[in-house]
């Protein structure tokens, strides 16, 4: 298989669906063989920078990319790397569920209610297994930490949220003393503790204290880190930032050895973190009879009074309207370059799919998104009179601190609500079929509103699932 780069005018093309674009390489399969790849091309970076690419242009773009279901020819599978990018011996499957590559295309987990969705449980994927090497055929809970698909959308607003946390938590510490403080960045509080000038240990986010708001486990900081990590693991699509352009993996056009050099250029990689931050944002589907709507109603204030908003903050306030990319907390192998990748920004309030962001005061924007952007335990301790234990059934750490700085697994990252009522299965693994359960689920910091909302009325029990269930992914053109 081999792959040729000519500079002409192409569109990237999804069946028989065309999107214009520009100046795109090609790749093709071995001589004679008698199909072709499903792009029939890729996004330059330098016709975004230049502006030869309309915002509309780059996100169909991205929609394209992220819908399409690569085949060989396009550079999937990865037999010479694993899903966390190290090199091995060439052994890996063309497809294996549990290490992965598992998916043909991105849409092919996120899905409900549309592309960009979550996903049932036959999507679910097996954390970790992807750096096993040889391949782990294992879907024991001792090889990887099974978890479920979460929606995208509204992540634009999520991404730039947790920037602007970071930059005042880093701002705040670096002000601070030796010893143990509370930081607190939109009304979130955050514990750590400084010693020889740094942070040595912290509560519900890293000693870094860059916000990571990707991931269950919340350990990835950026759209586009996440889209890079899931083209690799996924797919065996490799980004030309994370290999070809990174001096850690030698500058390999062609890491994986699977004959297709430049599988992805740093172009896709934009037009695919711009139309995933560019999602329309989940609203409300309230009922249609005042009754109904009265028991919503209901269902909020008992949601609130019995605490589930002290982790699930029902609104966070952005500074600034704008999406911008890229992050500038990006690890290496994610761009972050602006001589590389230039700041590119659109308005939240006034761009996108729709519904569009909230509108804020000053220049800002509103998220309601049911949220905190905190890790929390939500395990009970099996000394606990009738612990609740649903979320401590992962073995392996996936770098999630614990209160002592050290690796843990019964901390999450707070789940955004705001598109539970058509988001199931719910839970870390999505075995969990209903509301109710969810909530029940619930130990350790979250065990006083679970036993709050137990110990309910029937009726204000029932009033608070139908008001979770009115947080939906709405239609793109429904702004109420």
């Amino acid at each position: 298989m081999t792959a040729t780069h000519p500079s002409i005018p192409v569109v990237l093309a999804l069946a028989l669906m065309p999107i214009a674009a520009t100046a795109h390489e090609i790749h093709t399969c071995a001589a004679g063989f008698p199909d072709a790849p499903v792009l029939s091309g890729h996004v330059h970076q330098t016709d975004i920078n230049s502006g030869a690419l309309s915002f509309k242009q780059i996100t169909d773009a991205g929609e394209a990319l992220f819908v399409a279901r690569f085949n060989t020819c396009d550079g999937q599978g990865r037999p010479s790397a694993t899903g966390t990018g190290d090199k091995r011996v060439a052994d890996e499957p063309a497809f294996i569920r549990t290490s992965a590559p598992e998916s043909n295309s991105c849409a092919g987990c996120h899905a409900q209610p549309r592309a960009g969705g979550a996903g049932d449980i036959v999507t679910s994927v097996f954390v970790l297994a992807q750096a096993a090497d040889p391949v782990n055929f294992s879907v024991a809970p001792e090889f990887s930490n099974e978890r479920n698909t979460l929606g995208m959308n509204g992540s634009g607003a999520i991404e730039m949220l947790s920037r602007e946390m970071t930059v005042d938590l880093q701002t705040q510490a670096g002000a601070l003393p030796d010893g143990a403080h509370t930081l607190t960045t939109k009304g979130i509080n955050f514990e750590i503790t400084k010693l020889g000038g740094v942070v040595t240990a912290s509560r519900g986010v890293d000693t870094d204290l860059v916000v990571k708001p990707f991931h269950q486990a919340g350990v990835v900081i950026s759209l586009r880190e996440f889209t890079a990590n899931a083209m690799n693991h996924h797919h065996g699509m490799q980004a030309e930032e994370r290999f070809d352009m990174n001096p850690a993996k030698g500058f390999d056009p062609d890491f994986d050895e699977d004959g297709v050099a430049r599988e992805l250029t740093v172009g896709d990689i934009t037009a695919n973190t711009l139309w995933q931050a560019q999602l329309g944002v989940p609203g409300r589907a309230m009922p249609k009879s005042q009754e109904e709507r009265e028991r919503v109603q209901r269902g909020e204030e008992v949601f609130d009074d019995v605490g589930c908003t002290s982790c699930h903050v029902p609104k966070l306030e952005l500074q600034s309207r704008f999406f911008v990319e890229p992050n500038p907390f990006n690890p290496p192998g994610t761009c972050s370059d602006i001589t590389v990748c230039p700041e590119y920004r659109f308005d939240m309030t006034k761009q996108g799919e729709g519904p569009l962001l909230e509108k804020g005061k000053k220049g800002g924007a509103i998220v309601r998104a049911y949220t905190d952007l905190k890790r929390h335990n939500l395990c009970d301790e099996v000394t606990d009179p009738d612990p609740v234990r649903h979320f401590c059934n992962e073995h392996l750490a996936q770098g999630r601190p614990d209160q002592d700085g050290k690796p843990g697994t019964e901390f999450f990252l707070t789940r955004k609500l705001w598109d539970v009522g058509n988001s199931a299965p719910y839970g870390h693994r999505g075995d969990l079929t209903t509301i109710a359960e969810a909530i029940l689920a619930h130990g350790g910091e979250a065990r006083s509103a679970r036993d709050l909302f137990l110990a309910s009325a029937a009726q204000d029990q029932i009033a608070v699932v139908k008001f979770l269930k009115t947080l939906q992914v709405v239609a793109p053109d429904d702004e109420d």
